[in-house]
């Protein structure tokens, strides 16, 4: 792999290292904006792993490429502004044909765990996962490049596994068979067919995105989102940025950034400080995560860090330029170009619920062998749950074993339950201390975009009593996202129960739906 690939963007000639991500190199060449949305307006990265799909462009003259999921290659030619002409034509799609005991769906800490247990057990496993590299989220890094040290042991194993792993490839479908599953996954070469015996579902999940006026702006991202960016090549160097929303990921996005050379100007915790009080003492029976909590405090040791603060304002002309934090009395206005805010994870579960598996207050329901409803499909980490990498990769090396009709039989089957119940304990703290207060509803404006997909406003939402009669009124929830982001959303704003599940979970080619079979 070259160290430096060139590329054109926008019919400019840009280079940057390689490895990057297509989202990257736009942020380093000074193209903020992504896209224009169905209403005209500018629109950037927000969440950098796949989700939201605001930040399609155009590459090598193929339509709806995720700039985030794509890594730049040499003589690329990157599209931002849906120039007439460009072919909606995608690759050729060809078919691979896959037979394993066990296939997992998702790459990061419990799909790893669970596919090394699987597989050393004697199981045929497949890995199927959309990022262009192992590791999930957390574990992200720059491809090619060597993966964070505490991935490397278990992305070593997992290389040692003798598991299939198959990246890029976002399973859509899911049907039961008389010998097990068949899993329809798509790919930047066609279409894969894994037929399996068992599954073990290891989806993670995604930021929970709450709507103020300006968050559409180009420069507000997600917190995790602008992590991301960091950990994929973006240069932030020089920037100014707020972090904002709750829960625990506030604090190791704010010292990703500043080490990044981001000047941190604020972080803003919605929580209340007795909130925040009740969970450090929780946290008093974890010492290993309040020494973790103080170090990534001190990467941003001066900037402040203020309780009961969130955004109720992102300004700016086509990007942003500052936004506007309340307390819930006072307003105050804080200059920066680059704003990170979320309110902390939502289960990624849209494939258990298609395959019929029990959920449980917006989780899969498992038993002590992460077996959900479905005889024989297992489930392990945050789509049970958000609760943290140990709990993750725990629950994956039970769901793996399990899956390979090997957990009765090992030795350290107790050890891994005594993590997973320690571990859910201060989930559930964190949980209670995190929850997002209802004021976070106050600052939306009936103008205010809810849906980005299909900018879907509040005030046509609000005329609603459901999401199918949002959905068929406005079109919320029927963009590329598919309701991931709004869906939360409007559960929060409305009480609304997201609609049902049906195939394909993912936005998908309509070759990769003409099964070849």
């Amino acid at each position: 792999m070259p160290e430096t690939v060139t590329l054109t963007i926008d019919g400019r000639a840009s280079s940057g290292p390689a490895g990057i991500t297509v989202a990257a190199a736009l942020e380093n060449a000074g193209a903020r904006a992504c896209r224009t949305s169905v209403a005209g307006e500018p629109r950037g990265v927000l969440c950098a792993m796949g989700i939201c799909f605001e930040c399609r462009v155009a590459v090598d003259g193929v339509p709806h490429r995720r700039a985030c999921m794509e890594i730049v290659r040499d003589g690329m030619r990157v599209d931002t502004k849906g120039e007439p002409g460009v072919s909606g034509a995608g690759p050729a799609v060809g078919a691979e044909a896959l037979a394993c005991d066990v296939a997992v769906v998702g790459g990061g800490p419990a799909g790893v765990a669970a596919a090394c247990r699987a597989a050393e057990s004697g199981a045929r496993t497949v890995v199927l996962d959309e990022a262009p590299s192992p590791g999930g989220q957390i574990y992200r890094h720059l491809s090619g490049a060597g993966a964070p040290d505490a991935a490397r042991p278990w992305l070593e194993r997992l290389a040692r596994s003798g598991a299939a792993v198959r990246l890029g490839a976002a399973v859509f479908d899911a049907v039961a068979e008389d010998s097990g599953w068949k899993l329809s996954a798509e790919t930047a070469a066609g279409l894969c067919v894994v037929r399996a015996r068992r599954l073990v579902l290891a989806t993670g999940a995604r930021e929970l995105f709450l709507p103020f006026p300006g968050w559409t702006l180009p420069g507000v991202m997600g917190a995790g989102g602008a992590q991301a960016m960091a950990k994929t090549g973006a240069e932030l160097a020089g920037r100014t940025a707020v972090v904002a929303g709750s829960g625990a990921l506030l604090l190791p996005v704010a010292a990703t950034l500043a080490k990044k050379g981001v000047d941190v100007a604020l972080v803003a915790e919605q929580a209340g400080m007795a909130s925040l009080a009740q969970f450090t003492a929780a946290l008093c029976a974890f010492p290993g995560k309040l020494l973790e909590a103080a170090r990534y405090r001190s990467a941003f040791f001066d900037t402040p860090y203020r309780a009961g603060v969130w955004v109720a304002e992102a300004r700016g002309r086509g990007r942003l330029e500052s936004v506007v934090l309340t307390d819930g009395a006072a307003r105050f206005e804080v200059a920066c170009d680059l704003a990170a805010v979320g309110y902390g994870l939502v289960p990624n579960t849209e494939l258990a619920r298609l395959l019929g598996c029990a959920t449980r207050a917006g989780t899969v329901a498992v038993d002590e062998r992460q077996e959900t409803s479905v005889p024989g499909v297992h489930c392990a980490g945050e789509p049970c749950g958000v609760a943290g990498v140990e709990v993750a990769i725990a629950e994956g090396q039970v769901a793996g074993l399990a899956a390979a009709a090997r957990f009765d039989d090992a030795p350290d089957r107790q050890a891994l339950a005594g993590a997973r119940v320690r571990g859910r304990r201060l989930a559930a703290a964190m949980q209670r201390a995190f929850r997002p207060r209802r004021e976070l509803a106050a600052p939306v404006l009936p103008d205010t975009v809810v849906c980005r997909c299909e900018d879907a406003r509040f005030a046509s939402l609000a005329a609603c009593a459901s999401a199918r009669e949002a959905k068929l009124s406005s079109r919320a929830g029927m963009g590329p996202c598919q309701g991931r982001v709004c869906g939360p959303a409007l559960a929060f704003l409305f009480g609304w129960d997201s609609d049902s599940v049906r195939p394909p979970v993912k936005p998908t080619r309509m070759g990769s739906l003409v099964d070849p079979e």
